[in-house]
């Protein structure tokens, strides 16, 4: 039996500003992008990387009363939530095109633990390393 993750979510404040972002900024293309009534069913996937899809999830109903809603925007808003990790194969090369485009950046590319890491937010305030791919 073949088993694995095919969906991961992040939450965000406002999905077409995430779906710019995520497609435009660091080059991932849609997925899913279906309406239930208010409800958005949003995913985008890295081209490298088919069999994997990230959700960009507004928190609110059906599955969030509006103080949860709250809640969960504010805690995005502060860089709460587990950061995610981007692999690149030339860190700097990736930092600077990224940078050009406004990506906001919270850390330079640095050598550490035999490689190279940069971080980065999205504008929701999720917070990315972007790890160069060991050589």
């Amino acid at each position: 039996m073949t088993q694995g993750v095919q969906v991961a979510g992040i939450y965000v404040r406002d999905q077409d500003e995430a779906l710019a972002f995520y497609v435009d900024k660091l080059g991932f293309q849609v997925h899913t992008d279906v309406r239930n009534g208010d409800y958005r069913w949003l995913t985008v996937q890295h081209p490298d990387q088919l069999s994997f899809q990230l959700g960009l999830l507004l928190p609110g109903p059906p599955v969030h009363d509006e103080a949860t809603a709250q809640a969960l925007h504010a805690m995005v808003a502060k860089g709460a939530m587990p950061a995610l990790v981007l692999e690149v194969d030339d860190c700097r090369a990736a930092y600077e095109r990224m940078r050009a485009l406004g990506v906001e950046f919270t850390q330079e590319p640095v050598d550490r633990y035999g490689t190279v890491d940069a971080g980065f937010r999205d504008p929701s305030g999720n917070g990315w390393k972007m790890i160069q791919t060991r050589g």
